[in-house]
């Protein structure tokens, strides 16, 4: 029997969370996480299907350290990397650029690319590249596939994923719009095509990526054909802890008038600013408790970030045309009700519309929250990126565990 099973690695700069999927039924084998990675003190979940959560603590130095870890626990279920079962290794990789369309097969001119891309993902690609490289080593014969998160946007248009800036300094540096959380957009935009019994061809969904990071596209018939991510991921909606949309000139301001450096505005941007920047909490739920006591700050937080999904929203029902459906998830777009609530409110005259009580139950499965009837589909699709890697990285290497080699 040809090998089924494949394990998806999603490699940060000091975590690595990893699946092992049997493709043959979908099946979940094990889940797990490690992380702080090169502290003091690290830590590692393992829960094996059907079985109890296992957790240690102490110290894995590094990621070769971490993937010996996994290894290790996955043996103890007797599902080690040795396993003849094992089809392939999935990578999660952040950054692809323009030239990585669809999953790769790794080998050393994938791998050269990846770290030319680093210069536009500094946080993401050195650490995915780490996780690959250190698979290898464990397993050389095993195909190794690369999964972007940018893969999925590459069917936008020139007009979406130009910049209106000097052509000739935009292709000299590689300055465009790619995109990212493209496995989520990718499976949710399917996913919700299946929920309202149609084939993804036949849907024009706009997805909402709602987390701590956070991310909108518009998807006509299975392409995306804009998103709100740029090109790197500080652009677009409000987060967790990164701006999104401003005047670039406020950060020519900052250097001018504030005598701040380039490194000090890029910490603002992307780690003090958004919820946290706004209000001091990036967690949701804390906001919304906030918010029920009466505290004003975290109010005007939360408007701020609904203004901003209201607005992408709104502009992508016009890129698209006809919109079938809106599809929320990740943590908050799954997870809150008064997001979703409050980011269709107001917008009846373009279709959308909740339903209280649907809106307000809460479980694991893709569901409508839409009244009966209504003209455009409102849905929670709750995301699942590491099947969605998993289901590329199987496609792409084949029954007989060979896949073709990286462009």
């Amino acid at each position: 029997m040809s090998p089924t099973r494949v394990l998806v690695l999603n490699s940060g700069s000091s975590s690595v969370k990893y699946q092992l999927l049997d493709m043959s039924d979908g099946s979940r084998l094990a889940v797990g996480l490690v992380e702080r990675i090169g502290e003091e003190t690290s830590r590692l979940k393992h829960t094996p299907q059907g079985g109890e959560a296992r957790e240690w603590s102490g110290a894995v130095p590094d990621h070769e350290a971490a993937l010996k870890a996994v290894a290790a626990e996955l043996a103890k279920d007797g599902r080690g990397l040795d396993s003849p079962d094992l089809a392939a290794i999935g990578h999660r990789v952040v950054h692809g650029g323009k030239h990585f369309t669809e999953p790769t097969v790794i080998d050393d001119a994938v791998l050269a690319e990846i770290e030319r891309l680093i210069p536009v993902a500094p946080l993401h690609n050195p650490a995915n590249l780490t996780g690959i490289r250190t698979a290898q080593a464990l397993r050389p014969d095993l195909p190794q596939v690369a999964v972007f998160d940018t893969a999925f946007h590459t069917t936008m248009p020139e007009s979406a994923a130009r910049y209106a800036i000097d052509v000739e300094t935009a292709d000299a540096h590689r300055i465009r719009r790619y995109g990212f959380h493209g496995t989520s957009h990718a499976y949710v935009s399917r996913a919700t095509a299946k929920l309202l019994g149609k084939t993804p061809e036949d849907v024009n969904v706009i997805v909402l990526h709602l987390g701590n990071g956070a991310s909108a596209s518009a998807v006509r018939g299975g392409r995306c054909v804009d998103t709100s991510m740029g090109l790197t991921p500080l652009e677009g909606l409000v987060m967790g802890t990164r701006s999104g949309d401003m005047d670039p000139a406020v950060i020519f301001h900052l250097m001018r008038v504030g005598g701040m450096s380039a490194d000090e505005i890029d910490t603002l941007l992307n780690n003090r600013s958004g919820l946290i920047g706004l209000c001091g909490d990036n967690d949701m739920r804390e906001i919304r408790r906030r918010i029920d006591e009466g505290d004003e700050r975290a109010r005007l937080a939360f408007d701020i970030y609904i203004h901003r999904l209201k607005k992408y929203i709104g502009a992508y029902c016009a890129v698209l045309g006809r919109v079938d459906a809106v599809a929320f998830t990740a943590g908050v777009g799954e997870n809150s009700a008064p997001v979703r609530e409050a980011a269709v409110a107001g917008l009846e005259g373009l279709g959308l519309a909740v339903d209280g009580e649907l809106n307000a139950v809460r479980g694991d499965e893709a569901r409508l929250i839409s009244p009966a009837g209504a003209r455009v589909a409102v849905a929670v699709v709750p995301t699942d990126e590491e099947m969605e890697i998993a289901t590329q990285t199987y496609a792409l290497v084949g029954k007989d565990g060979m896949g073709s080699e990286g462009d």
